[in-house]
């Protein structure tokens, strides 16, 4: 099983959806348009928050 993790290749803000689409599979891109869908319905509140936080709790690809 992958572990969860920043990317360092993949990123466009800091790395979390990247790291997000290698463990479950699905293209970046994607996802990405999905957060952002998720994002602007539930007005903005917990999918921001929740982004902020992985910021802080995940590691960097190099750091593990």
């Amino acid at each position: 099983m992958a572990k969860l993790v920043r990317s360092r290749t993949n990123r466009k803000l800091a790395g979390i959806l990247g790291g997000l689409s290698e463990v479950v599979g699905i293209d970046a891109k994607m996802l990405r348009i999905l957060f952002l869908v998720l994002m602007f319905l539930t007005a903005f509140m917990p999918f921001m928050l929740l982004y902020v936080l992985m910021i802080f709790i995940l590691p960097n690809e190099q750091d593990v």
